[in-house]
């Protein structure tokens, strides 16, 4: 596949990069809109049935994302629930903010691991550079998320939302 994300482990900081062939305002929107959230984001197999986004400093996106495909066994009809908080926004170069994993009400599920996520969105001749900076409590949170397959979801996510963009295209 073109444009492979590059994956590196800082300490307890992951570091996510990748080019997307789609100019910078549109990639930020896909990342900053509900409507378009809804098409790409989540793992192969998953949906996004609620998607809520405040998209302000100190606003709320609350979403669930659902796994709709029968092969992924055990997974199926499994609900994730997750909740950003946005830090700071500099459009279309910067979203900061911090992920949880939560409930249906926007509760902060306990025991599962924070991270403060830093998103630069870069111009590259007319295609996007992202640099994705998740910031955990420690190694061993960033090791419990490494383990739940949060590559291979984010990957998949990625790739997804690189064939939503050239849909838009």
């Amino acid at each position: 596949m073109p444009n492979e994300m590059i994956t590196r482990v800082e300490g307890q900081e992951l570091v996510l990069e990748r080019v997307f062939d789609a100019p910078r305002e549109l990639v930020f929107k896909a990342f900053s809109e509900a409507e378009h959230l809804k098409h790409w984001w989540g793992p192969r197999g998953w949906t996004l049935p609620v998607c809520t986004i405040d998209f302000r400093p100190g606003g709320v996106w609350h979403y669930c994302m659902k796994c709709v495909d029968e092969k992924q066994g055990d997974f199926y009809g499994m609900e994730s629930w997750g909740k950003a908080v946005y830090q700071d926004i500099v459009e279309p170069e910067k979203i900061v903010y911090t992920d949880y994993f939560s409930d249906a009400e926007g509760n902060i599920t306990e025991g599962m691991p924070p991270s403060d996520i830093t998103m630069e969105f870069v111009e590259q001749d007319g295609k996007t550079k992202i640099i994705s900076r998740a910031r955990f409590e420690s190694a061993e949170a960033l090791k419990t998320v490494m383990d739940m397959g949060m590559e291979q979801g984010i990957t998949e996510t990625w790739d997804r939302l690189a064939e939503y963009l050239q849909s838009l295209q």
